[in-house]
């Protein structure tokens, strides 16, 4: 309620101030009402102290006050109080004071309430309008493309990146059908009664305006708006990734061609010498001396020969350095599960807190995966299964150890040699994984155990310049060289 101006100058202030002008008017109006000769009622008068009380008292001071005024007002009015017609004057007379006062009383009550919910929305409004903002940069600025879409596929808003990714002029995509772009949305239905709000994610091709193919990892969502269903989505392009696991699946392809081609060489050099050492002691035969057949049989020995002698010169050009406590930790995501799945309990010790070591990363997974397996398939049997990988750091590098229970190596000699009868499959697992490890300066060994086997993966840790230094130095003195770390070294085939 808005009070006129010269009432709302008798209401400024504090509450003390109030209810002393109210006095001070209720005072004036008693001792002039007294004062006055005649009957003329001034009671009316009460009505604006009451106005003055209602707006700084309770209900129960605001009801005493209306009394007094009452009293006031019969007492110098010159009515008869003991009248039948005293006791409604006087109840409707303190009711007019009384239903004065409460109305200002509830008047301003209301108002304090509207002011105090007026200033709950301004900041609703304001902590809104930042966090728009701050929604709206981080929309903007993310390198991810983020939009909003129609049921139908029409865009309806899209951020920077997406008009990059699309290969489309900035602020041009509103309005657009995001199926051109990204045709396997088509197929997302609309949340209805029959389809309930999509969150997911799903892989597809996407294209851009100029026609060109890219691999996309789509994040998206549906939902209901009173304009109708919505689909919000936000879109990387992962082609890069597709390429780089694609080489590096290469490369490992080509290292582990590497390998197996040196140890057929190797076993193929081994027959070609039998041959020819035969072939040497026919020769010495009159009888075969001129015998074409016999000449064009050493051609083939001597073409065979060259064939066989093809060694691995280089099976790693990968190797750097390598945080092994991420590795370790990225190893125990990949295996856990299928470790759980095959009833193996998993005793993880490696820790953290590892140094860095020399390695290439694919390849040292690869030897991780490949012993996992090998004690995975040796405890299928066993009644207790259990496979325990701890980490041990030492003045040189790294030792990782891979501990099973399982039935363990019947005949450990024969361990990392290639093409063996009793292995599994071809007998190239464990050759392949020691080939690795040696490329980066690294060793896998076998430890026989009393149930069941242990392998060690050594690694070279990265050196600091004061380490390298001091190595250098006790290396001098000793009349040894100290090779440079990270520089790939030939595989050096196992004697064993």
């Amino acid at each position: 309620m808005k009070l006129p101006p010269m009432l709302s100058f008798f209401t400024r202030g504090s509450r003390a101030a109030v209810l002393t002008r109210a006095g001070v008017m209720t005072a004036a109006i008693a001792l002039t009402d007294w004062r006055i000769q005649g009957n003329i009622p001034l009671g009316f008068l009460y009505l604006f102290p009451m106005l003055l009380v209602g707006s700084v008292l309770n209900r129960w001071q605001i009801g005493l006050s209306a009394a007094v005024c009452a009293v006031l007002t019969e007492l110098f009015d010159n009515y008869d109080w003991f009248s039948l017609m005293a006791v409604p004057r006087d109840i409707l007379v303190f009711a007019a004071f009384l239903c004065m006062g409460l109305f200002v009383y509830e008047a301003g009550r209301s108002r304090q309430l509207a002011l105090r919910h007026l200033e709950d929305m301004e900041r609703e409004a304001a902590a809104r309008a930042e966090a728009d903002e701050q929604l709206k940069v981080l929309v903007d600025s993310s390198p991810a493309a983020v939009f909003t879409a129609t049921a139908d596929g029409c865009i309806l808003l899209a951020n920077e990146a997406a008009h990059r990714l699309f290969g489309v002029a900035a602020g041009t995509l509103k309005g657009r059908s995001i199926h051109a772009f990204l045709p396997s949305l088509t197929h997302v239905p609309s949340p209805d009664r029959n389809h309930g709000a999509f969150r997911t994610a799903m892989q597809c091709r996407g294209h851009r305006e100029s026609g060109e193919v890219f691999l996309a990892d789509i994040w998206f969502s549906t939902y209901q708006t009173s304009a109708g269903a919505r689909l919000a989505a936000m879109v990387v392009d992962t082609s890069e990734d597709l390429r780089n696991r694609e080489e590096v699946s290469l490369n490992q392809l080509l290292t582990g061609s590497r390998i197996l081609v040196a140890a057929v060489s190797h076993e193929i050099r081994n027959v070609c010498g039998a041959i020819a050492m035969a072939h040497t002691n026919l020769a010495r035969d009159e009888a075969l001396a001129g015998n074409k057949d016999f000449e064009a049989l050493g051609s083939l020995i001597l073409a065979l020969e060259k064939i066989a002698a093809m060694e691995l010169r280089k099976t790693s050009d990968q190797v750097a350095s390598l945080d092994l406590g991420s590795l370790l930790e990225e190893l125990r995501i990949v295996v856990e599960s299928s470790l759980h799945e095959h009833e193996v309990q998993l005793r993880w010790d490696a820790g953290t807190a590892l140094p860095q070591v020399w390695a290439d990363r694919q390849s040292l997974m690869q030897v991780f995966l490949n012993l996992t397996r090998n004690s995975e398939r040796a405890m299928r049997e066993s009644a207790m299964r259990e496979l325990q990988v701890t980490a041990e750091v030492h003045a040189k590098g790294v030792s990782i150890r891979f501990r099973d229970t399982g039935c363990g190596v019947q005949f450990p000699e024969r361990l990392f040699r290639p093409f063996q009868q009793q292995a599994q499959a071809t007998g190239l697992g464990l050759y392949l994984s020691r080939a690795f490890m040696r490329s980066f300066r690294g060793e896998l060994r076998y430890e026989p155990e009393t149930v069941g086997s242990s392998f060690i993966v050594e690694l070279s840790r990265v050196l600091s310049e004061k380490d390298n230094y001091a190595a250098t130095d006790t290396d001098s003195a000793g009349g040894r060289s100290q090779s440079v770390p990270g520089e790939s070294q030939p595989f050096t085939r196992s004697r064993a």
